[in-house]
């Protein structure tokens, strides 16, 4: 019988670190951790966890949405999990059990996670109509490096390894290549 815990953040910029000592202080003795959005389902380590388990052990999370992309998702993981054998301790909630109360506050508290989600993209959605209605708007992260500083690290690369290129610019080998192709690329359209 382990204790199994799993922590998930949906983006790269997001810190599994609260999560993660959540669990730990909760006594998982193994943790599966992984930053993923929630709305897939391929969540390796989450199917890894899913395969681990065994009858006797808990699954901790710290929140329901953490391993759930919808309600119907939810339910239908706990529900294998139940029939498993394993137990469910959501720590903003507590241990859930197989019982009609325990189903019960388990689908109430799914659909408000689900509800949570939905306006989350649906304000993001929103957001992004708005900036889009502005002449300046460009999809993605801004650019880290301005044009003339890339042109100066290509000049460079003339005369120099990627290494010390990268390492008197700061821009990455991978940054320079891409940047190299967009300039081969445009040069064969014209």
């Amino acid at each position: 019988m382990m204790i199994y815990g799993y922590a998930r953040v949906s983006t790269q910029g997001q810190d599994l670190q609260g999560q993660l000592e959540h669990l730990k202080s909760a006594g998982c003795e193994e943790i599966y951790s992984e930053k993923f959005t929630g709305t897939k389902a391929e969540r390796q380590e989450f199917q890894k966890l899913l395969k681990t388990l065994k009858e006797g052990d808990t699954l901790i999370v710290t929140k329901l949405d953490r391993f759930a992309r919808s309600a119907i998702d939810g339910i239908a993981i706990i529900k294998q999990l139940f029939e498993r054998g394993v137990r469910v301790n959501v720590l903003n909630m507590g241990i859930i059990e197989d019982t009609p109360t325990g189903r019960l506050i388990l689908n109430i508290f799914l659909a408000f996670a689900e509800f949570e989600r939905d306006l989350i993209v649906e304000r993001t959605k929103e957001g992004k109509a708005i900036a889009k209605q502005k002449g300046d708007f460009k999809e993605g992260r801004p650019k880290k490096f301005k044009k003339a500083q890339i042109e100066l690290a290509l000049k460079l690369l003339e005369t120099h390894s990627y290494k010390q290129v990268e390492e008197t610019t700061g821009i990455s080998k991978s940054t320079l290549i891409r940047a190299k192709n967009a300039i081969e690329r445009d040069k064969g359209k014209q």
